[in-house]
């Protein structure tokens, strides 16, 4: 083996006989549960986990005889501990719990073992050689298997798509209830998260995309345990207006977080490596920005078509084209303007601004049609309607391209030598 092989090979044997990992499992009113819960995981870690481990059960102000359960079962059981809360909340939970832990790595799984232990050590081992900052079980990756009502899963999928097209996410669950990171990422995160509930999660991964980190996502097992203890309508309710939270925290800059970790700029390992530059002209701009527009155009009409037959044409438009615009933008942010760094809050203002131009256009269209012939057909509406998107995009492109993501200035000479 040559020698550079055999060194890293060392130093990844030392990180698993050091490492410490603390798995974090929330409880309220579990007292069926949570002996079962913990045999099955000790049994798991024991025989199959290489890393050093303890778990902590977090009982949330539990009203039944969970806590003396808990409590029974830490002095019977080696490397479990409980702490307390007097108030309800899984987030405040995880929170409590992960900022207290001295580990190298936090967990946090559910108390009913929904998803299969298999993938908790690939979920732990990229953060453990430093890969990956957080890292979360997805049901919805590929690869993954669940067992759940129609009902979940629909919701599921509609909330994740949500999330992707407001905040352009990457991860694709966020909810799932196996989710790990490293200690010393996580604790100044923590510190952002407002969230005590149910979006904990989401704003957690949310603030930690928009601050660089890398989430590595697990394709998973899960079995859905219907015992539950989640209001499902008002935990969708508080999560979007936890999204509107989080977007307005962006603006604003209050989403950044200082002294994370900073990964360096990918870089070809081998020594004569021929790079590929990254496709960014204009011509490579107009072809994206053109296709993802005409995607776009053709979504608003006919989202615009379906809504008119219910709501008024400034009203059916507006709607229409909110959604569209979600991921229009967000397309344009991926893959036309690649590599034009800007601050956030500066695009997302900007991109506002950009988007209400072009409702004026649009609406103003519909309006200047109505007055002249208030009789128009639908179809003629809607003739008018992709006219007056075409010159809208036209001037979104130019201000996306001069305005919004405009070229980082180089600096001059002079500024060069003075620096």
């Amino acid at each position: 083996m040559p020698q550079g092989s055999v060194e890293v090979a060392h130093r990844e044997a030392a990180a698993r006989e050091t490492a410490t990992v603390d798995l974090v499992i929330p409880v309220y009113n579990e007292q069926r549960s949570l002996p079962g819960c913990l045999q099955v995981l000790r049994d798991h870690l024991e025989h199959d986990f290489p890393f050093q481990w303890s778990i902590t059960v977090v009982d949330n102000a539990s009203t039944d005889g969970t806590l003396r359960v808990a409590n029974e079962m830490s002095e019977a059981l080696p490397n479990v501990r409980v702490l307390h809360l007097d108030r309800k909340g899984r987030g405040l939970a995880l929170r409590t719990a992960w900022g207290y832990s001295d580990a190298d790595v936090v967990v946090y799984m559910d108390v009913d073992l929904s998803t299969g232990l298999d993938a908790l050590l690939p979920l732990v081992a990229p953060l453990v050689n430093g890969h990956s900052d957080l890292a979360i079980g997805s049901r919805l990756a590929s690869g993954s298997r669940t067992i759940r009502g129609a009902k979940r899963e629909m919701i599921s999928r509609a909330y994740n798509k949500v999330i992707r097209w407001t905040h352009g996410a990457r991860f694709s669950d966020a909810q799932c209830g196996f989710k790990a990171a490293r200690t010393d990422v996580v604790k100044p995160l923590l510190r952002h998260v407002q969230d005590d509930s149910w979006f904990f999660d989401t704003e957690l991964l949310l603030l930690a995309e928009h601050n660089g980190l890398r989430v590595h996502e697990v394709p998973v097992d899960w079995v859905e345990d219907v015992d539950t203890r989640v209001n499902v309508t008002k935990t969708a309710t508080d999560d979007l207006a936890g999204l509107l939270r989080v977007a307005r925290s962006k603006v604003t800059g209050a989403a950044t977080v200082e002294g994370l970790p900073r990964r360096p700029e990918p870089r070809a390992a081998h020594p004569q490596a021929v790079l590929a530059e990254r496709e960014n002209g204009l011509l490579w701009q107009l072809f994206s920005f053109g296709l993802i527009g005409i995607v776009s155009t053709v979504a608003t009409s006919v989202l615009y078509a379906l809504l008119r037959s219910w709501w008024p044409p400034l009203l059916a438009n507006l709607v229409a084209l909110t959604v569209t615009t979600l991921w229009n933008t967000e397309a344009n942010r991926r893959f036309t303007f690649v590599g034009r760094s800007a601050a956030s809050g500066r695009v997302h203002v900007q991109g506002l601004v950009v988007f209400a131009l072009y409702y004026v256009v649009t609406s103003g269209a519909l309006l200047a049609l109505d007055a002249a012939a208030p009789d128009a057909s639908r179809w003629l509406e809607v003739l008018v309607l992709i006219v007056s998107s075409v010159v809208g995009t036209a001037l979104r492109f130019v201000l996306l391209r001069s305005w919004v993501f405009r070229p980082a200035s180089v600096p001059s000479t002079s500024e060069k030598e003075s620096a």
